[in-house]
Parts: structure tokens; sequence; C-alpha cells
């Protein structure tokens, strides 16, 4: 693709590595990473061929020739790393989940749109070719009634007591890194839940090791979540209708990601099936989103709003509520 915009990488993490190479694969412009030292952004300009490294985010947000910013810092810092930008006047992608909590989010985004300023949530999956067909298939009717989503994202991921994902200081736990993939999953097919019903298990730092969610939906529609950061499991969905279903995911290849899926009927025969055909991670697919937007001059798509990213996070918060689940921070 033609890109528009010259992007900036706030933090240079493992999430940041992925970004950039599916950027540049694609045709965009990397041209400044900040981080919290000099030798850090010296290290990732380094790797990247990236030509300005600032050893501080601040110096980022004000280089002049940053035109958007990818905010991949850990979880309770978003907020702050997203205002910085913002107030700098650039726009900003930021990696999920968007903010600690929904009054930070709506923070976030009201002060994007004073600013004319575009604010997305880097839920990838969202923009995925695949999920695009799926939501295609979802409004022709193909399935009928659309009346249960069911998701689940489950790993086995580092034990370490003071491994980031187990430090509540830092929003670690199953539900923010893993579990906002299968809730955003089913709000994207189902729409916003009327009645939330959350439980969960805990580690002995206070993460939360396991979520389970049961959502109700408009009509009647009824979507199942379970997510876990020491249970593996197949991580992938399904959408169940009154005349088809779709099978989205396989060994090794979860729904979030790049995937392949299949759309069977009530006589189990195949309808559709769909292979992804997507280089790289597929990271690119949130940044083109980005840059469409600023070219066109809107501030929201129809794929992930703002508003929908705020009313996301409210069911986050109304999980956490039910599980008793609270971050230093807030």
């Amino acid at each position: 693709m033609v890109s528009t915009l010259r992007w900036g990488i706030l933090a240079t993490g493992w999430i940041a590595d992925l970004f950039v190479k599916d950027l540049q694969m694609d045709g965009h412009q990397v041209i400044a990473v900040g981080s919290r030292s000099q030798a850090g952004a010296d290290r990732f300009a380094g790797q990247f061929g990236i030509p300005h490294a600032h050893g501080s985010y601040q110096a980022l947000c004000d280089d002049p020739e940053v035109d958007a910013i990818y905010v991949a810092t850990p979880h309770p810092m978003h907020a702050e790393n997203a205002r910085m930008a913002l107030n700098a006047g650039k726009h900003v992608l930021i990696e999920k989940p968007f903010t600690i909590n929904a009054e930070e989010a709506r923070q976030i985004v009201d002060l994007a749109a004073g600013k004319n300023l575009v604010v997305l949530e880097a839920m990838w999956t969202r923009f995925l070719p695949h999920i695009i067909r799926i939501r295609e298939i979802v409004a022709s009717g193909t399935l009928g009634e659309v009346r249960s989503v069911m998701a689940d994202h489950t790993r086995d991921l580092p034990s370490d007591p003071a491994h980031r994902l187990n430090a509540l200081e830092l929003g670690g736990g199953a539900l923010l890194d893993l579990g906002i993939y299968p809730i955003s999953f089913a709000w994207d097919i189902l729409g916003k839940p009327e009645e939330i019903v959350a439980m969960a298990r805990f580690k002995d730092t206070g993460a939360d090791a396991e979520v389970a969610t049961m959502m109700r939906h408009a009509r009647g529609a009824i979507s199942t979540t379970l997510s876990s950061s020491d249970n593996p499991g197949p991580n992938v969905a399904a959408i169940l209708g009154s005349k088809a279903r779709i099978e989205i995911g396989e060994v090794g290849n979860a729904f979030y990601v790049p995937t392949s899926f299949r759309v069977i009927d009530h006589n189990d025969h195949v309808i559709e099936e769909y292979k992804s055909k997507v280089p790289g991670r597929g990271m690119q697919f949130q940044a083109r989103e980005l840059e469409r937007l600023v070219a066109e001059g809107k501030l929201a798509g129809d794929i992930l709003p703002p508003d929908e990213t705020v009313a996301i996070m409210e069911t986050l918060d109304e999980v956490r509520r039910q599980i008793g689940l609270k971050y230093p921070t807030e």
C-alpha cells in the first residue's frame, strides 16, 4: 500500500517488534521510536533501520516529523502516554486494552475528538480479512438468526510472580491480556450485552488466572467466553445460527489471528471454506485503518469506533466488579 503517515513507536517491547515488522513489510513509514532510555531506543532503531531514536516518550511525541504514534507500553500507562501524544498533535493507535478502565478510555476519546485527531484501539483482530468476511456472512443472513457465540483465549503464560502478566500494578492477568479478545469478538458479532455474569480463579499475586463470562445480548442471543493464562486450550470460536454455523480457527492457528473458517449448515454440509493468505502476523490492517480515517478526514470508522471501545471497557469494568478485581493504579 501507499503509506500516507509517518509512524512513531512508543515503547520497545515484544508487541512493538511484531507491529513494526508488519508495518515495514506493508510499506508503512516507521521513522521514529521512543524508549525510557536512549540505549533502548538505539537498539530498537538499529534493529529496524528507524532513522530517529528518542531517549524519552516525550521526545518522541515532540518529534515534528511524526504524524501518528503507536502506544505499546504496559496497560496502566496507556492513558498517560496517549494523552501525551494527543497533546502533541499526533494521531494515536493504542495497544489493547485501550486503557485500564472505561473512565480513562472516555477521557482519551474525548481529548482526541476535541483536538480533531484519530484515536484507535489496536484490536487488530477486528481488521483481519477473515473477520471482515465473517461479518459479511452474518449480515447476509446465511446463518439465519444468530443465537450464540462461543470463544476462548487460553494460554500457558509465564508463571514468574514478577512477570508483567502476573503483576496487578501493571494490569496483569487473564482478562485484559487475553479475555479482551473473545469479549470484543462477542461484542462485534452480537453487540452490547444486556446482561453479564462473570466468575474467576486467581493467582497468589492477586492477578486473575482464569475468567469466564456469559452474556445475554439483543433478541436473547447468548455469548460465552473463557480466558486463562495457565490453562492452554483450543483458542477457537463459533457463531451459531438458526440455519448454519461458522467454526473459526484450527489447531495451532487461533480464531483471533489470520486463520481459516468454515460455514456449515444444519446437515453438516460445508457451505464455504475460507483459508487465510495474510502475510506476516496481520497487524498492518489496523494501521491501514488509522491511515484511511486520517486521509478521509474521519474520526471514527464502522469496524471499531472509539465509542464502542469505551463501551467494551465498560463491559470489562463490570466483569471486574463481579469477580472483585481492582488495579492498584485505580
